[in-house]
């Protein structure tokens, strides 16, 4: 096929809602990634909450944020694309609009009258429910808008643009902080999700192409996640992989409280954030091609080495340049293992059950965040504040990705998990 009819399969192949969707879901990541690099700083440096306080909170709102997609899947099913993602970006509007109220002279018979960290932890409930929705829309409509020639493409577009708003969002972040304060860049993620909220409702519409049967209900929603945590060897395996996660989400977690609190009270750690979005946007292909001929489980085990390695650069180096070392690397370990993961789950999903377990996984996602919120806030107190050796809670953090390489290792020996994948498929 020459590349001219190829580029007229793929003009032709997506619907209008395909490019709306994703074009919006650039925004949205763009606005979730610029609060996410400010937050932790937010907490602790504006609102005064301890460490531990702030880690807990960021845990708690990455789980939200990770883990409703499950159940918000089955709501757009319910009450349409179109509406569900103009809903969802109001919420995130007015989310994020309070939370960057929460230091606002109004704001402050609240603070006065409810305990600063449950009023916290209310007002970041809401954003955090948006995305729950976003994500499955924007999947579900590039699956129902593209045509099956060209949806593999689609969702490499998708994939791409997540990470160009992952890497957006910091700069943005770093802008609007340095011109207009910290308390400005949840409103400017506001602005953006705002408009996307107007986008939807202007230009939106259903996407036709669709040969899915989705769940009538939320309850049927439960009932399959019921019949998925039932599946014991599975479950234990997510259960395992979360560790990753928990390495993984303390550059939004540990390092900005690490940097601003024992290397640099100025550091742009906003700025420096990008530089993991920019890596997988640069590598995500050649390392891809690289590691093609490695086992599927074997990929997977070795990102997670490779992630675990990279926060000990900083327990011998605590300068920027050795953050942006150590970022590098945490971003060669994700895209290491992060492909082949998702080919893995698509592989054990028992026939007829893959949407059901690809949902899922997501899980580990939510459980990592929900553990490395807490323990990230924690070893900052306990080597920093206590003990006065804030560059040793990295070696606690890189034994958890260490620990679940030896479990995963472990797994393998025990489940066999290329063979039960391959049964699996074969029923």
């Amino acid at each position: 096929m020459s590349w001219r009819r190829r580029l007229r399969e793929i003009r032709a192949g997506f619907e209008p809602a395909f490019w709306i969707a994703n074009v919006t879901e650039l925004f949205e990541r763009l606005a979730y990634y610029a609060q996410s690099a400010v937050l932790a700083i937010f907490l602790h440096e504006s609102l005064h909450l301890s460490t531990q306080q702030t880690g807990s909170l960021i845990g708690t709102f990455g789980f939200v944020v990770w883990f409703l997609p499950v159940l918000g899947g089955s709501l757009a099913d319910r009450f349409g694309f179109r509406n569900s993602l103009a809903f969802a970006y109001l919420t995130l509007t007015v989310g994020y609009f309070l939370m960057g109220s929460l230091a606002s002279s109004w704001m402050a018979p609240l603070r006065e009258r409810l305990p600063l960290y449950w009023l916290v932890l209310g007002v970041t409930m809401v954003p955090a429910l948006g995305p729950s929705v976003v994500k499955p829309v924007v999947a579900g409509t590039t699956a129902r808008a593209s045509s099956e020639s060209v949806r593999s493409i689609g969702y490499s577009i998708y994939y791409t643009l997540v990470n160009v708003g992952g890497m957006l969002g910091p700069i943005i972040a770093y802008l609007v902080r340095s011109r207009l304060g910290i308390e400005s860049v949840f409103r400017v993620s506001a602005c953006f999700v705002f408009l996307m909220f107007w986008a939807t409702l202007l230009f939106y519409r259903e996407p036709s192409r669709s040969k899915e049967q989705p769940a009538a209900s939320v309850g049927a929603a439960l009932w399959n996640m019921l019949a998925v945590l039932r599946n014991f060897r599975f479950v234990t395996f997510l259960l395992i992989f979360s560790g990753f996660w928990v390495v993984f989400w303390q550059q939004y977690i540990a390092l900005p409280l690490y940097l601003r609190g024992y290397v640099n009270p100025n550091a742009k750690t906003d700025l420096l954030l990008l530089v993991d979005p920019a890596t997988v946007i640069a590598l995500q292909i050649l390392v891809s091609y690289a590691t093609r001929k490695v086992p599927t489980f074997t990929a997977m085990t070795l990102g997670i080495l490779i992630t675990s390695f990279s926060w000990l650069i900083l327990s011998v180096h605590a300068t920027t340049p050795a953050v942006v070392a150590a970022l590098v690397v945490l971003a060669l370990g994700e895209i290491t293992q992060s492909p082949r993961y998702y080919e893995y789950v698509s592989r054990l999903a028992p026939a007829g059950q893959q949407g059901t377990y690809m949902g899922y996984a997501f899980l580990p996602v939510a459980i990592g965040y929900f553990i490395a919120g807490p323990l990230g806030g924690y070893l900052v107190h306990h080597f920093g504040e206590v003990l006065h050796q804030p560059e040793r809670m990295w070696w606690v953090v890189s034994s958890v990705g260490f620990v679940t390489a030896l479990l995963m290792w472990i797994y393998n020996l025990v489940v066999k998990p290329v063979a039960l994948a391959d049964s699996a498929l074969a029923k």
